[in-house]
């Protein structure tokens, strides 16, 4: 079955090819179709960089990048049809109410008879009663809920989550996942990107921790568990990881 995700050789670097800065470097991942994957690490270690090469907003220096067998360079618009991505930043239309910017959204797909599926998004993110409110008068969570709509307006085959539950409530964190579980479960690749921990150890299968541009580790998280006892057990090995990784 062909790779739902395949980073071969990615490499970013800013600035000169020698002495400028180095974002990522030779990252070699393959995610699996229906796969739930996350991607750990601190600030600055290149998890956001990654999404954006995946996306084809920024080109890599080196290697290559392919979602569901289509390569990101040479096929963009098949890797946009097929791939929804959450960013961390709030980036949102202030002129147009929630249904309003999720029938464009649709229409940017060639998607303009689909109503029923946005009303079930609608539902799913807790945001019916909202449909007719303008973007911008909504609180920082409920425009984090329209950008999760977004991303999933055309029933995308891969979904990229970054950081998708920073400062939101708790109820929204629990009925977010319970969707995004219920899309997994259908068949829907997630990657997912998180500084709570807990999460990843709760719904990812395999994880990779990335530090300073670099994979320090990766494999399936219930490996990882095996290694720890007690509570906040991924916080162990995450810990013990980058702690290695500073001796090395």
């Amino acid at each position: 079955m062909t790779p739902a995700v395949c980073l071969t050789g990615v490499g970013k670097v800013y600035g000169h090819p020698t002495r400028g800065f180095r974002a990522l470097d030779d990252i070699n991942i393959t995610i699996e179709q229906g796969d739930f994957y996350g991607l750990l690490g601190p600030n600055g270690a290149g998890k956001t960089t990654l999404i954006q090469i995946m996306a084809g907003l920024t080109r890599p220096t080196t290697g290559s990048v392919s979602v569901m067998g289509h390569d990101v360079a040479r096929d963009p618009s098949a890797v946009r049809r097929r791939l929804g991505v959450v960013p961390q930043e709030l980036v949102f239309d202030p002129f147009f109410t929630v249904r309003e910017t999720l029938r464009i959204q649709s229409g940017l797909f060639g998607l303009p008879k689909n109503d029923d599926w946005i009303d079930e998004l609608l539902h799913a993110l807790d945001l019916s009663d909202r449909a007719q409110t303008n973007l911008r008068a909504l609180s920082g969570g409920m425009k984090r809920r329209v950008l999760v709509a977004q991303a999933l307006v055309h029933r995308p085959a891969v979904i990229v989550l970054d950081e998708p539950t920073a400062g939101v409530d708790i109820q929204l964190r629990e009925s977010l996942w319970q969707f995004i579980r219920g899309l997994n479960d259908k068949g829907h690749t997630i990657l997912l990107t998180t500084h709570y921990l807990e999460e990843a150890e709760k719904l990812c299968r395999r994880l990779a921790f990335l530090r300073r541009g670099s994979i320090a580790c990766e494999g399936l998280t219930t490996e990882f568990l095996a290694t720890t006892t007690g509570p906040a057990r991924l916080e162990q090995v995450f810990r013990k990881i980058f702690q290695e990784a500073a001796v090395e």
